[in-house]
């Protein structure tokens, strides 16, 4: 089974290495490493070409991230795909091969796991632990979702299925999972294992009106994958990550 895993990447170079590293060191061989950059004026492309676990790197023009990741969607040759953000890593070297494992003995659909965000400059010290469950039906209305960096989908939902929505702001990554798993009840297998290891901070949660903006969002891709009751999920949503904080 090849594993696909796209990292998008946009004047990255401070956190870069860490990444392709971290798939570099997988024990898992058969991996299609792809990048997308958006035109990147640092020393992004210079260290990307160092390596060479990198099947495929594109470097041009982009109308965001989730655009950058359809682009590598289209380019993947993998079984099942999966994305890695530039400033993150894979925690260990044998995620890629456990995530083979599931999705070859459980035929699964989408297999997704745990995530830690750590400290930017310091990743050995943890702010927040993100600890999944396996999913059940109706889940999504009481606020729970998975963490986007651990959610590896085979390449055929895609095909079938659709890639990353445009208009949906920050939230196209929630409304990707919203459809495959509650909308078109795609078989999801939950890995108990840290997967990856998030830098603190992110686009919607910056400030207080990228939050207000991101809620909006969350609250439309609710709709559109019909989700009852949408507003109480969405306000839900963002309390379920609280005791993310008291993990430590």
């Amino acid at each position: 089974m090849k594993i696909s895993i796209i990292t998008v990447t946009h004047n990255a170079g401070d956190f870069l290495r860490t990444c392709i590293e971290s798939v570099q060191q997988q024990s898992y061989p058969d991996i299609e490493y792809i990048i997308i950059d958006g035109k990147s004026t640092d020393n992004t492309l210079n260290i990307a070409a160092f390596y060479d676990n990198i099947s495929q790197l594109v470097s041009e023009k982009d109308q965001g991230m989730y655009d950058a990741l359809n682009k590598g969607i289209a380019l993947a040759t993998g079984d099942v795909i999966g994305i890695l953000n530039a400033d993150d890593f894979l925690a260990t070297d044998n995620v890629i091969a456990n995530i083979s494992n599931l999705f070859e003995i459980n035929k699964a659909g989408v297999v997704y796991g745990d995530l830690w965000y750590v400290d930017k400059n310091d990743t050995d010290k943890v702010i927040r632990k993100w600890k999944s469950q396996p999913y059940k039906k109706g889940i999504f209305q009481m606020g729970w979702m998975p963490a986007h960096p651990t959610f590896y989908a085979r390449r055929e939902l895609f095909e079938k299925y659709g890639n990353y929505r445009l208009d949906m702001g920050s939230a196209a990554d929630y409304e990707l999972m919203l459809r495959f798993m509650h909308k078109f009840r795609v078989q999801s297998v939950y890995l108990p294992q840290v997967m990856v290891k998030m830098r603190a901070g992110g686009m919607s949660n910056h400030s207080i009106k990228a939050r207000l903006k991101a809620n909006q969002a969350d609250l439309a891709a609710m709709k559109v994958n019909g989700l009852k009751y949408p507003r109480i999920a969405a306000f839900l949503k963002p309390l379920r990550k609280m005791p993310q904080f008291l993990r430590l």
